[in-house]
This record gives C-alpha cells, sequence and structure tokens, in this order.
C-alpha cells in the first residue's frame, strides 16, 4: 500500500472513529469517578505516513481551568496500551480492517509539545511485502 493510499485512510474522521471524542469523558469517569477531574481532553490524529511506519498521536489538550502538566501524563502510554476504553487492540483491528497492513505496534513517550498539549504516539509498522 503506498504513502498516498494510507494518507487517504487516515483521516481526520477516521482517527475520531478510532477514538470517538465522547472517550475523553468516558475515561475520566473511569479513572475518577468525576468527567470534572479530567484534565484534558484525548484526541486521535495522524501525525506521518512513511512507506514502514504510521504514526498517529494521542493529542492530549488541556481542559480550561485545568493543568495538564500537573496529570501525570508521563505515564499514560503503559495505561493506554492496556485501557479498555482506549482499546488500543480494538483500533488495530479497525485499522486492518479498513486494508492497513498492519505488522506491530507500539506507544512511545509522552513528548510536552507545550504546556496545554501533550502527545503520545502510537506507532504502528506495517507489513511489507
Amino acid at each position: 500500500m503506498n504513502q498516498k493510499a494510507l494518507k487517504n485512510i487516515f483521516t481526520r474522521d477516521f482517527c475520531e472513529s478510532l477514538l470517538p471524542p465522547h472517550t475523553s469523558d468516558r475515561f475520566f469517569e473511569a479513572l475518577y469517578g468525576d468527567v470534572a477531574e479530567g484534565a484534558y481532553d484525548i484526541r486521535l490524529q495522524c501525525m506521518s505516513v512513511k512507506p514502514e511506519t504510521v504514526e498517529l498521536g494521542f493529542h492530549l489538550a488541556q481542559r480550561p481551568g485545568k493543568c495538564l502538566v500537573c496529570s501525570l501524563t508521563y505515564g499514560l502510554p503503559n495505561v493506554f496500551a492496556r485501557h479498555p476504553l482506549i482499546d488500543i487492540t480494538g483500533m488495530i483491528r479497525k485499522i486492518k480492517d479498513a486494508g492497513v497492513p498492519v505488522k506491530d505496534w507500539r506507544l512511545g513517550r509522552t513528548h510536552e509539545k507545550n504546556k496545554t498539549l501533550h502527545v503520545i504516539p502510537l506507532y504502528i509498522d506495517l507489513a511489507i511485502p
């Protein structure tokens, strides 16, 4: 599958179908028992498409009046990897169903882009024929 075809798959709408916007509230309800305790919104975005890897990013955008830096986002890759509401395994299944030849996936470390945005990369290694 070429890069152009992959870019056409990983649209904003497709990424939102993998991680719907309401997931943030559900995540904080499960984690803290109260949506109001959530310090950020979680959005999945396509960061880059290369011949061997697609990089998606979990964008953690600070909510008004909250402190993203205080929210311990550096431990989130381990949480996201196994949390049933984030459901990376389900995401990968949907990505494969869309025709993407997934070989493996892994989460990277949290990157602090600025005080109001942190990103956790999701690397999807492609099976090259």
